[in-house]
């Protein structure tokens, strides 16, 4: 007897069913993540979030071990005596590396190991953190925190690595610091490279609740003046911290950054606006802080603007409700959301994370 037509349909809905399992099963063994917050495992901090090439890409801080131990596998002698410096936390001397995660869609993550290791920076020994990476010149370009100086009588400070490709490897690009002092009180960390609507660079950077904003040459290479004659400005607004970030918006500037101790449950972000991105900044409050029915120490953000959209994303980190441990920190990504006078509406931190966002496609249904 020959099979019914109902036979063949079940049997093609079964190697359908089979194809489709094979491939979620696929995905999972590539450490592809569902939409879900964190994105990716591991402990990472500080994500730095920008769209290259079709792709969403996140370069993070290197937090903590998690499993495995992920290490520089050698040093130069000149590091290694750095690396005999007593260092604040023993986490930095595990911090000589970034790795990055891009992405189609924010949801499905691709890791790239090491894309930058001080292997490939012979000044730069511990405490890399922080990078931010910028389209310049048809390359690639990476300033990062590095060796966390506690003045200016040490090596280090915020260097510059240059790559033909957004996922590395990224090699210095200068031999040296560009930001190796204090300058108005900020420690040289946290730098974010923005371009403004003419074209120009500027670089945003600071610790120790000092943020200072410095124009940079069309090579991202040097320094340059103000039309006023200073190269190092302060814009630090009340409540700074650390972790400046700003986007433009229909002509506003937003500079954000993060308030609190790193290592505590108070780490939060807040936001001012201003006309220019120099200033003069209005602040506007806080937008993220931790949710104790979701998770602790939020802050350290990055955003992203969805090309061709008004849809924006924040990526951050924050810590597990299970643990108190400074370095046990997470990525998440949800939805940041503007109020109709231009305000920015405070973030819901979400375990779901965000439903899939290729690049170029419609809208998808908001949660």
């Amino acid at each position: 007897m020959a099979p019914s037509r109902s036979h063949h349909f079940s049997t093609h809905l079964m190697r359908r069913m089979r194809r489709g399992a094979m491939l979620a099963a696929a995905l999972m063994t590539c450490g592809l993540a569902s939409a879900s917050n964190p994105i990716v495992p591991g402990w990472y901090a500080d994500p730095e979030i920008r769209v290259f090439a079709g792709r969403y890409w996140i370069y993070p801080t290197y937090s903590d071990h998690a499993g495995k131990p992920d290490v520089t596998p050698r040093f130069s002698a000149a590091q290694k005596k750095a690396r005999q410096r007593k260092t604040v936390r023993p986490s930095y001397g595990m911090q000589t590396f970034f790795n990055a995660f891009s992405s189609p869609d924010l949801v499905h993550w691709t890791k790239h190991e090491h894309v930058f290791d001080v292997r490939n920076a012979d000044w730069a020994a511990y405490a890399i953190w922080a990078p931010s990476v910028i389209a310049a010149n048809g390359r690639y370009y990476m300033f990062f925190s590095a060796n966390d100086i506690q003045s200016d009588a040490e090596l280090g400070g915020i260097g510059l690595a240059v790559s033909d490709r957004p996922g590395g490897p990224f090699k210095d690009a200068i031999g040296r610091p560009l930001i190796d002092a204090f300058h108005n009180g900020a420690q040289p960390i946290d730098p974010f490279a923005f371009r403004d609507r003419d074209g120009q660079v500027y670089l945003f950077y600071g610790g120790w609740k000092h943020c200072n904003v410095v124009r940079l040459s069309a090579d991202l290479k040097r320094i340059v003046p103000f039309a006023d004659g200073t190269t190092y400005k302060e814009v630090t607004p009340p409540g700074y911290v650390e972790g400046s970030f700003m986007i433009e918006r229909g002509g506003t500037y937003y500079l954000m950054w993060s308030e609190g101790g790193w290592t505590g449950p108070d780490y939060s972000v807040a936001y001012a606006t201003a006309p220019s991105p120099i200033g003069p900044f209005k602040p506007m409050g806080k937008i993220l802080s931790q949710d104790l029915r979701i998770a602790r120490g939020a802050g350290h953000h990055s955003v992203v603007n969805v090309p061709g959209t008004d849809d924006w994303y924040i990526a951050y980190h924050r810590r597990p409700l299970d643990t108190d441990r400074g370095e046990h920190r997470q990525i998440a990504i949800d939805r940041m959301r503007f109020a109709a006078d231009g305000s920015i509406e405070p973030v819901v931190m979400t375990n779901e994370g965000v439903t899939p966002r290729p690049i170029g496609a419609a809208t998808p249904r908001r949660r």
